[in-house]
């Protein structure tokens, strides 16, 4: 597999930013290498066995037994300044944005729950398929991290059972997992988790472009094709996920995310 070897830039883009629709600029698969050290990987086909589960769990998301939160939409505002229309309305024709976390979750206190915990999402029976099919999707992931970062996969293993209890563990290098439809985040930089840590990110979709990472330091942006693995140290620097662009009402672009989070002490 060729390597892609990422040069830092100047730009001007600050955490908040709406993250607009680009060409992708990474498109085959490559080892992602910054001053001499390989920091992840972009794959844009899966192996068969992870292929499956992921298809499991995304049908399993994006059906009716998997509770989901359903997020303020980013694009009805412009839609009601475009037409003219009230926001029932335009709630009506905006895209729907929903997400769903499994694994642990970090106390809030400003939401009366100063504690840590598990998401109540392992307590919906009916979610039992969609909990196993990602759990697994994080262990055939976990081996593809083993095979292309094994210094990475070691440290990382190492890190997670020295910081983080075990029923607060999602696979042997994460704490948690998001499963995003159709949401095209804003600049940001994933600073609760782990430092020296990377993500992974899992992508379906159907009949849509954007919903691509971007990443100014380094002035790229992956396809993220359907069926594609990105791994990537969200902890270190900015990032956005570019505008959905969808064809018709049927269409989505999903991501399945797992990452370490810190404040799961021993």
């Amino acid at each position: 597999m060729k390597t892609l070897k990422l040069i830092r830039q100047e730009h001007n883009i600050k955490i908040g930013q709406r993250c607009d629709y680009m060409p992708s600029t990474v498109e085959d698969s490559c080892l992602l290498e910054y001053e001499g050290k390989v920091i992840g990987f972009y794959l844009t086909k899966l192996p068969d066995r992870l292929q499956q589960f992921l298809d499991i769990a995304n049908n399993e998301f994006i059906g009716d037994n998997v509770p989901k939160s359903l997020l303020e939409r980013s694009d009805i505002y412009e839609l009601q300044r475009k037409h003219g229309i009230t926001r029932s309305q335009a709630k009506a024709l905006g895209t729907p944005q929903m997400s769903t976390i499994l694994g642990s979750v970090l106390a809030k206190p400003h939401l009366r729950r100063p504690y840590n915990s598990v998401s109540q999402v392992h307590t919906h029976k009916k979610a039992n398929t969609f909990i196993k099919a990602m759990l697994m999707c994080c262990l055939e992931s976990e081996k593809i991290i083993k095979q292309y970062m094994p210094e990475q996969y070691e440290s990382q293993k190492k890190l997670i059972e020295e910081t983080t209890l075990p029923k607060y563990r999602f696979g042997n290098l994460f704490t948690s997992s998001i499963s995003n439809y159709n949401i095209a985040a804003p600049y940001h930089q994933d600073r609760g988790n782990l430092k020296e840590t990377v993500n992974v990110i899992l992508t379906k979709r159907k009949q849509s472009k954007g919903g691509s990472l971007h990443v100014p330091d380094f002035g790229h942006t992956f396809a993220q094709d359907n069926n594609s693995i990105l791994v990537y140290p969200a902890w270190y620097n900015i990032h956005g996920v570019t505008k959905i662009v969808r064809e018709n009402e049927q269409s989505y672009r999903n991501s399945l995310i797992f990452y370490p989070l810190q404040g799961f002490n021993k």
